[in-house]
């Protein structure tokens, strides 16, 4: 799966996807285990190869808030803590056992000054992790829970059920009660 993610770019050479696969560890999560936690360094990003992903913060009222689902197929790190190297205000944890492949901050720097393809590559999930910012922020100012809940369907109709009510309740904005609604509503 690394390897056909990697490709679909078109930016890096089939030795490029080598070197970067042979920097991967693999790791596995269970359930309710966390990538991050709160106040650490982000050191590391993950490729979900498979399982869920949920990041998530808890504001002085202590509830916590999911405010993104990962699912397989994609990368993964406490970005804005990668970047600047300050500790994370966020929690990464496993919503169902997950098989992810992690390469080092250090790693990925070594290999943005190899090749020109690397700052592309790396530029282009920038780009898209703020599209996936962009795009949940207007859902969340312009559609309904409704709406937002059926998009999330729409995209991830394998994965939806396996996440707990009071997680996906979080991400969409809205309480268990209403979401248990939404869900009898639509026929789940």
């Amino acid at each position: 799966m690394i390897k056909a993610f990697l490709t679909s770019f078109n930016v890096l050479s089939p030795t490029e996807i080598d070197q970067f696969e042979s920097l991967l560890i693999k790791r596995h999560l269970k359930k309710g285990s966390f990538f991050i936690n709160e106040g650490k360094l982000s050191t590391e990003v993950a490729f979900i190869n498979t399982g869920i992903l949920r990041s998530f913060f808890s504001p002085e009222s202590g509830e916590e808030i999911t405010y993104c689902i990962s699912f397989p197929n994609t990368l993964m790190a406490a970005y804005s803590a990668f970047i600047t190297g300050l500790p994370t205000v966020e929690n990464i944890q496993a919503v169902a056992d997950s098989e992810l492949l992690v390469i080092q901050k250090h790693d990925v720097d070594k290999l943005l000054e190899t090749s020109p393809n690397w700052v592309r590559f790396f530029k282009i999930i920038a780009e898209q992790q703020y599209l996936e910012l962009e795009k949940r922020l207007f859902l969340f100012q312009k559609e309904k829970a409704k709406k937002r809940y059926i998009d999330l369907l729409e995209n991830q109709a394998n994965y939806v059920l396996q996440i707990p009510l009071q997680y996906l309740a979080s991400y969409l904005g809205i309480t268990p009660r209403h979401l248990s609604r939404l869900r009898k509503e639509i026929n789940l």
